[in-house]
């Protein structure tokens, strides 16, 4: 058996999951001994508690609790992982909307996940070799969005830059915009929603429910910017936190469940109609971050094709949405 160790989280491994930085450097540990050591305490992180969804940023200390000589033999080799497919890295490439040395920003499809899991052989993750252009490293993640939603996805193309992008998301020193069509319109028609979200782990994948016990606190503000009648309506929406398909649960907590949005909307997400799509409808509009060497960067993506037919078919018009639909709220403290 080993003694206590205290290791330090490397530049390659920021924005590993707990879990899964455990699974790289033990990969003989079973998920049931860490979930036992995650539940019970004996894994730390600077000190505190931590969970096995815990993102990790270079630097940090994790202590390691004595492990057992089987933990430590690894087990039979996962069959080798399959080359993406080129012409899909190419249509990665051809997605990117704003790069600098430091800092890379793609439009990111729908259905296109971003890190790869059970049944998911093609990610962006898979395909981050492809995103090298000129730099000598793999561009890392930095944030993430669902699988379904489209749009801006910001990846650092060094260590430093990591490091410094994911500290900027730790603090909210971004704003990121999303585009959503909901079924229904939301009353008020601008406000704030503030409902502490947990995880509901499932068959069908985990969903977040609200919690006022067990929940983490999720703060979004939304504005409706046009809607079709009472049927449906074109929102903005501008997260302040960041919790998993809070944007999706909160659409659903006002009573308008976000188009497409099976999980959280049942049946009621879903619109018949011509050129209305059985797809979410949720995409990361625009970001605005200042980047590692103190430059202001703004990116924006068009709205997917599936969006594009739905915004034709209830006669919106993205070229009349407001240059910033959060104005009001400049110089105020999100909270």
């Amino acid at each position: 058996m080993t003694g206590v160790q205290t290791l330090s989280v490397s530049e390659e491994e920021a924005e590993l999951r707990l879990d899964r930085w455990f699974r790289r450097r033990f990969p003989g540990l079973g998920h049931g001994r860490l979930s036992k050591m995650l539940r019970t305490g004996q894994v730390r992180v600077d000190g505190k508690r931590a969970d096995g969804a815990l993102r990790l940023a270079p630097g940090m200390q994790i202590r390691v609790p004595p492990l057992d000589e089987q933990d430590l033999v690894p087990r039979a080799a996962p069959p080798p992982k399959r080359a993406p497919d080129a012409k899909a890295v190419e249509a990665l490439r051809n997605a990117v909307i704003y790069r600098d040395p430091e800092v890379l920003i793609i439009d990111k499809p729908a259905g296109l996940a971003v890190q790869g899991g059970t049944g998911i052989d093609q990610s962006v993750d898979s395909m981050l070799d492809g995103l090298r252009f000129e730099a000598r490293e793999r561009p890392k993640l930095v944030h993430r969005l669902d699988r379904d939603t489209s749009g801006v996805l910001v990846l650092a193309r060094s260590g430093q830059a990591a490091k410094w992008l994911t500290a900027a998301f730790r603090a909210r020193e971004t704003e990121k915009v999303y585009w959503a069509v909901l079924q229904g319109v939301p009353k008020p028609a601008r406000g704030r929603v503030d409902i502490p979200l947990a995880k509901l782990p499932g068959p069908a994948g985990e969903k977040m429910i609200e919690d006022d016990e067990a929940g983490k606190r999720a703060v979004t503000y939304y504005t409706v910017l046009d809607r079709a009648a009472g049927r449906a309506s074109w929102v903005a929406l501008l997260p302040v936190t960041g919790r998993t398909h809070q944007l999706r649960a909160h659409c659903a907590a006002l009573g308008t469940p976000i188009v497409g949005d099976g999980k959280y909307g049942g049946r009621s997400a879903f619109i018949e109609g011509p050129g209305i799509a059985k797809r979410l409808h949720l995409h990361a509009r625009s970001i605005v971050l200042e980047g590692p060497d103190g430059r202001a960067i703004e990116a924006r993506a068009p709205l997917p094709p599936h969006m594009a037919n739905t915004f034709k078919a209830f006669g919106f018009d993205p070229k009349e949405a407001p240059q910033d639909p959060f104005a009001e709220l400049a110089g105020e403290k999100l909270r």
